[in-house]
C-alpha cells in the first residue's frame, strides 16, 4: 500500500498535483462537454492545514471569496444570496435561480434535519466527545439520489468528510468523487481545512493533518496554459515557503462567533452599514474574525463604491487575513 504524498503546505501540494496530472494523465475525456486530462485515484496529505492559501503570481486567488464560501458552508445555507454575490458563476449551479442543492455542502453537514435531528456535524462532535478514538465521525454529503437527474449541473463533488481524534489532535480525511485540480481543488481545500480547524477548536483539540482523496483528479484543457505558468513559477523555487504566516483560528472560537460574522457580512454585502477598523474592533469578536470582517468591508467598498479607492487603513488587515 502506498501512503498519500505528504506536503508542508497546500501550495506545495497544489504544484505537485498539477505537475502529476499534466505529465502523467491517464485519460482525455469530455464529461458534459468539459474537455480535460484526468488521473484516477489521487491523494495528498498536509501536515499543517492552516497553510491553506496560495501565494502565486500565476494563480491569483481571492481571499474574500475563500472566507465567504467557508462561512456559507458553516452557516448551513442553500441560498444564492451570499455565495452568488461573491461569485456570480455559482448561479449557473442553481435550478430555480435562488438556491443551490448539490454543491451546498454546508446545508448537508451543518443544517439540522427538518425532523429535529441534530446536524451531521453536531452528531459527529457528540460522538467524538463520547468516544475519543471513534472511527465513526463521518459527515456524508453525496446521497444516493444525487445522480438521478442525468446532466444536472449541480451534483456534489464532495462525498464526505471524516473526523478522527487521535492523541490530542483532530485529523480530517476528505473524499471527493472528482476535483478540478486548477479550480475547485483550491477552494475546496481552503474551506474544508477551515472547517477542520473550527471543529478542532470546538473539541478542544490541536489541529492535526489533512488528507485529500479524489476519484477523478483532472485539469480542464482550457486551463493548460495557466497551469504551465504555475509550474514554471513553482519549478523556479520548488522548496519555496508561502511568504506570509498562516493565521491561527482562536481556540475559543464558537458558533456565536460564526453567527456574528455571518450577520455582519450580510449587512456589509447589502450595503446597509459601512465599518471602520474601529467599528469592527468594538464588536465582540476575536481579532482573527475581525480581520475577516474587514475583508468583507473592503469588498463592500469595491462593490458599492467603485469610483472611490478602498480605505488604505484596511489594507494591512486584509493582507493578514
Amino acid at each position: 500500500m502506498v501512503a498519500p504524498a505528504v506536503f508542508p503546505s497546500f501550495q506545495h501540494a497544489y504544484a505537485a498535483v498539477l505537475r502529476h496530472v499534466s505529465e502523467n494523465y491517464e485519460f482525455a475525456n469530455s464529461a458534459r462537454g468539459n474537455d480535460s486530462h484526468e488521473c484516477i485515484g489521487a491523494s495528498f496529505r498536509l501536515t499543517d492545514p492552516r497553510r491553506r492559501a496560495l501565494f502565486l503570481t500565476a494563480r491569483p486567488v481571492n481571499p474574500v471569496y475563500h472566507y465567504a464560501e467557508a462561512l456559507w458552508y458553516l452557516g448551513g445555507l442553500r441560498s444564492l444570496d451570499l455565495i452568488g454575490h461573491y461569485a456570480s458563476r455559482r448561479r449557473a449551479d442553481s435550478r430555480d435561480g435562488t438556491t443551490i442543492d448539490g454543491s451546498a455542502y454546508g446545508a448537508r453537514i451543518f443544517a439540522p434535519r427538518p425532523d429535529g435531528v441534530p446536524s451531521a456535524f453536531d452528531q459527529a462532535l457528540e460522538l467524538l466527545w463520547a468516544e475519543k478514538d471513534s472511527k465513526r465521525a463521518y459527515l456524508p454529503v453525496f446521497e444516493s439520489h444525487d445522480p438521478d437527474e442525468i446532466g444536472s449541473p449541480d451534483l456534489p463533488c464532495l462525498v464526505g468528510l471524516h473526523l478522527l481524534a487521535r492523541d490530542g489532535h483532530l485529523h480530517m480525511v476528505t473524499y471527493m468523487r472528482a476535483n478540478d485540480a486548477n479550480r475547485g481543488l483550491v477552494c475546496d481545500v481552503y474551506s474544508f481545512t477551515l472547517i477542520q480547524e473550527f471543529a478542532a477548536a470546538l473539541l478542544g483539540l490541536r489541529l492535526g493533518t489533512y488528507t485529500h482523496h479524489v476519484g477523478s483528479m483532472h485539469i480542464g484543457i482550457r486551463d493548460l496554459a495557466r497551469v504551465d505558468k504555475v509550474l514554471e513559477e513553482t519549478a523556479a523555487d520548488p522548496e519555496s515557503t508561502p511568504r506570509f504566516a498562516a493565521p491561527v483560528m482562536p481556540a475559543d472560537t464558537s458558533w456565536q462567533h460564526i453567527r456574528t460574522v455571518l450577520e455582519h457580512e450580510q449587512l456589509l454585502r447589502t450595503n446597509q452599514v459601512q465599518y471602520t477598523p474601529g467599528d469592527v474592533a468594538a464588536l465582540d469578536l476575536p481579532p482573527y474574525w475581525q480581520r475577516v470582517l474587514l475583508l468583507f468591508e473592503a469588498h463592500r467598498q469595491v462593490t458599492h463604491c467603485p469610483a472611490d479607492p478602498v480605505d488604505p487603513v484596511l489594507a494591512p488587515s486584509s493582507s493578514r487575513a
